[in-house]
């Protein structure tokens, strides 16, 4: 047993968590997609990946480069869609093609990123060297940084010039991210990647673990996935985001929304009924609500069979909790809803089918 078990990781891989009488599951388990045909599939190791067997604790990094421009390392954020750079890391900007103004917000942050979409291509490369190259895509240069009211971390700056974001995620348009469609994801417009109507050789997915993301899919690198299909969005040309059931110390019924795995916080951030939370939450240092140090929390993907994991709000040891808790507002979207954070990676390698609408999760042994 590797160490990152011996501190304490707790798989709830079965906790019971059910969904309440009458609801149906938003989607179900499904056998995974046919990948007998898909080749050509790239590894690129983290820039700052942890020691083998050890916990990932830090967000993960890339390097990025423009042609004609010197390389950057940026984080790898799978709960954004869309390459965010400062204007200034952009070689020859004046002379790419614009698409028109943007913005990307972060709701974890309430960080509001402004500036130009122009078109360009960009290569990614792992710790190794490994490296892939993308089509021409649209890529947000930024020329301000203006801020959400009330605001987690976030300071305003009107010229920025150290933002390096690849967001690579899906199902992201309702979270201030309405221009993050999937021709922004530069993992899904590399080379030898087909298109939505049309899927090339190489298929549009990843797979994210600890060490990497594999870029592409292929049947070698997908043994062991529970796999679970997605809705297609209603609104735009996307998949809808992963089911899930949340429960608070163990109480019932669990209260059902969606999922977010997100590689760029290593907070989670959590919105639950307040039945959910009665007699469990205490003034924070910033004399915010947070939970009660040791109360449980449960995660269930809906319609993935097994896929669940719990960890005590605090425990220090266990490498699948987050570093914090932040309980999130019953705004005007009172759906439940969770972003685990990286840390959901010492648990689960976890996958992305694009072109099939699957997501997939490995529990790690």
């Amino acid at each position: 047993m590797n160490r990152l078990f011996r501190h304490g990781l707790c798989l709830a891989l079965a906790v019971g968590l059910a969904l309440p009488a009458g609801m149906a599951p938003a989607a179900a388990q499904m056998a995974g997609p046919d990948l007998s045909a898909a080749t050509g599939a790239v590894f690129l190791p983290f820039l700052n990946a942890p020691a083998s067997g050890e916990a990932i604790a830090r967000t993960p990094k890339l390097e990025i480069r423009f042609p004609g421009g010197r390389k950057r390392r940026a984080v790898m954020d799978t709960g954004s869609t869309g390459v965010v750079v400062s204007a200034n890391l952009i070689p020859n900007l004046s002379q790419l093609p614009q698409l028109g103004p943007g913005s990307l917000t972060y709701s974890s942050s309430g960080q509001i990123e402004k500036g130009v979409w122009v078109q360009t291509p960009l290569t990614l490369r792992g710790a190794d060297g490994t490296r892939v190259t993308t089509r021409p895509m649209p890529v947000l240069a930024v020329q301000e940084v203006a801020c959400m009211p009330k605001a987690r971390r976030c300071r305003p700056n009107p010229n920025p010039t150290h933002i390096a974001m690849v967001g690579v995620g899906f199902a992201r348009q309702h979270d201030h991210q309405a221009q993050s469609t999937p021709d922004h994801n530069p993992l899904l417009s590399i080379e030898g990647m087909g298109t939505p109507s049309q899927p090339g050789a190489m298929r549009r997915g990843y797979v994210v673990s600890r060490a990497g993301v594999l870029v592409g899919l292929d049947v070698p690198s997908t043994q062991g996935f529970t796999f679970l299909k997605l809705e297609k969005s209603p609104t735009y040309p996307d998949w809808q985001a992963v089911p899930a059931c949340l429960s608070v110390a163990g109480r019932t019924p669990p209260a059902c929304g969606t999922m977010l795995m997100d590689t760029g916080v290593t907070t989670m951030y959590l919105k639950v009924p307040p039945e959910q939370l009665s007699g469990l939450t205490a003034p924070d240092a910033k004399d915010q609500p947070a939970l009660v140090p040791g109360t449980s929390v449960s995660v269930s993907v809906t319609g993935a069979q097994g896929i669940s994991y719990s960890f005590a709000a605090g425990d220090t040891a266990n490498p699948v909790a987050p570093l914090n808790v932040v309980l999130v507002g019953r705004d005007t979207n009172p759906a439940p809803f969770v972003n685990t954070s990286v840390r959901f990676l010492n648990g689960f390698d976890y996958l992305y089918d694009a072109d099939g609408g699957y997501v997939g999760f490995r529990p790690l042994k």
